[in-house]
């Protein structure tokens, strides 16, 4: 792209033109070795503007109803004046290595709010239930003026919790199922959630929403809190019936604006960044390894004696790096 485009392309972003930043996001998405230098320069440009939007994760296992809790909450934020952006991640293809559900239809009165915007991106090979260039989209939808940025992720699993790196509130979704149900969520993804929510509180469920915010509240009180005095809260919510929809938003608003006063927001994205920064040297390096003949064949050849149990991998990992000092 010349460097006019790129500049149009800036422009049209910051104006809130939500083509343009769907044109963005497949530029930083792409693997092409050209796009990469666009993509960079285009975000290097756009960098100002970012960091304004309250930056929200929402996860939780498959069927929890992450997709239909964000679509009304969503068009509640809409209706409150703000803009919402999602960032929708799917399970991929293993065939295509696109979408499998494709959010846009399963929020499809969101996805016509002219205040809200939502992608749905392939979580690929990437951990963590999230796409490779989540950050740069969420930057890129703060450039475009959306001072809500959600990111869905593909559920709780193993690496679920990489969301969290990334985001100010993490959210965590549960079924009503009381105690069974927390033999299903991960420690992990418990001790990393700010705000739990019990979904599906209505009609027969009702009563057992209530225990299960009980039991939540009480597992939650025997873990060590992400912030000190700050306890994670647990809500009983319903989509169907639009049930505490308003008093989460009031809820993340509060515990965001409480981590900005006192310190937590700024230092907790400061980590981010230093954990963003160390993960793109670790894949720059990578990169430039596989991409060297000498060092490539020098990983092959190593790989080799990993797998033949003639080496431990941190050594081999050591003697690699070595060789390709010196290639």
């Amino acid at each position: 792209m010349t460097d006019r485009g790129l500049h149009d392309l800036a422009l049209q972003i910051r104006s809130g033109d939500r083509r343009a930043l769907a044109r963005a996001i497949t530029l930083v998405e792409s693997r092409r070795p050209g796009d990469a230098s666009d993509a960079e320069n285009l975000l290097t440009g756009l960098l100002p503007r970012t960091g304004n939007a309250c930056r929200l994760g929402i996860s939780g296992a498959p069927g929890a109803g992450k997709s239909s809790f964000i679509e009304v909450f969503g068009k509640h934020l809409t209706g409150l004046g703000h803009k919402v952006a999602v960032l929708a991640i799917d399970p991929s293809s293993q065939r295509s290595g696109g979408s499998i559900l494709g959010d846009k239809t399963r929020m499809a009165n969101l996805s016509r709010d002219p205040d809200a915007f939502i992608r749905a991106s392939p979580a690929g090979t990437t951990l963590g239930g999230v796409a490779r260039r989540t950050r740069e989209a969420m930057l890129l939808t703060e450039a475009a003026g959306f001072d809500v940025v959600i990111i869905e992720t593909v559920g709780v699993g193993q690496s679920e919790t990489a969301v969290s790196e990334m985001v100010d509130v993490f959210v965590l979704l549960a079924n009503p199922g009381g105690g069974d149900e927390l033999q299903g969520i991960k420690r992990g993804a418990m001790e990393l959630a700010d705000l739990v929510l019990v979904t599906k509180a209505d009609g027969d469920l009702a009563p057992a929403a209530r225990r299960a915010v009980a039991d939540y509240r009480m597992a939650l009180h025997l873990m060590r809190p992400k912030y000190p005095s700050i306890a994670p809260d647990v809500l009983a919510i319903s989509s169907h019936e639009g049930v505490a929809i308003g008093e989460t938003w009031t809820a993340i608003e509060a515990l965001h604006s409480r981590l900005s006063r006192e310190g937590h927001l700024q230092q907790l994205r400061q980590e981010q960044a230093r954990g963003w920064f160390w993960s793109e040297v670790r894949s720059a390096l990578t990169e430039k390894i596989l991409h060297d003949p000498r060092s490539a064949e020098a990983a092959r050849r190593i790989e080799e004696d990993v797998l033949a149990s003639r080496v431990l991998p941190h050594a081999a990992a050591r003697n690699l790096v070595e060789a390709f000092q010196h290639s």
